[in-house]
């Protein structure tokens, strides 16, 4: 079993211990996988993309908005290392789409523009726009407004490429949070995904 089947297993188990059986098997009923062309895109987009990715998004392409059988579902499949936070899995499409938005909205805090008491920024994370590759791949509950999750594939000399990095608004912050995507993963499963609980699957 790779770390991507466990974290769906554990995840399922998460939303029936918290009254969200329902919920869960509506999502099981409609949802489906990237197709092969979407992932192909992704691949090429981002060659190092970690597998254990790929294979959520085979599981289910996306959860945030996301259309399927003609229905729009949100549903909150991640987390972070804020405690008890929830956020959504983008789609592959959304990722490849999302390529440019961490230099677009981000490239002051990137080049530490700000002092460090306005923004702080994990030394882990490169200070050259220019150079940034960031695979933005999750948004939390409030529509991104307040947090969003990347895989960075261009770190500082201090970090490591396809480090976690969790960008949280008011105060403005950006942490890297786990070295890898599979750390990631492992990290929420440890968590015992605690954003799953009976206020977020409420109907």
């Amino acid at each position: 079993m790779n770390i991507a089947e466990k974290y769906i297993i554990g995840l399922k188990e998460a939303y029936l211990d918290n009254n969200g059986k329902e919920i869960w098997d509506h999502f099981e009923k409609i949802k489906h996988g990237a197709n092969k062309e979407d992932i192909a895109k992704i691949k090429e987009v981002y060659p190092d993309v970690p597998e254990a990715l790929i294979n959520l998004l085979e599981y289910a392409d996306g959860t945030y908005w996301r259309e399927y059988a003609g229905e729009e579902i949100t549903l909150y499949f991640l987390g972070s290392d804020v405690e008890e936070y929830p956020y959504y899995l983008l789609s592959s499409k959304e990722m490849v789409q999302n390529k440019d938005i961490a230099t677009k909205y981000y490239s002051d805090y990137i080049e530490r523009k700000y002092d460090a008491d306005e923004v702080e920024i994990d030394e882990k994370i490169t200070d050259k726009s220019a150079t940034v590759k960031w695979l933005h791949f999750s948004d939390c509950m409030n529509n991104g407004g307040t947090s969003q999750l990347f895989i960075d594939f261009s770190p500082s000399k201090k970090g490591k490429k396809g480090q976690i990095v969790r960008f949280l608004h008011d105060p403005d912050e950006f942490a890297v949070i786990a070295d890898s995507f599979e750390e990631y993963l492992k990290r929420v499963i440890d968590n015992e995904y605690d954003f799953i609980n009976e206020d977020t699957t409420e109907e």
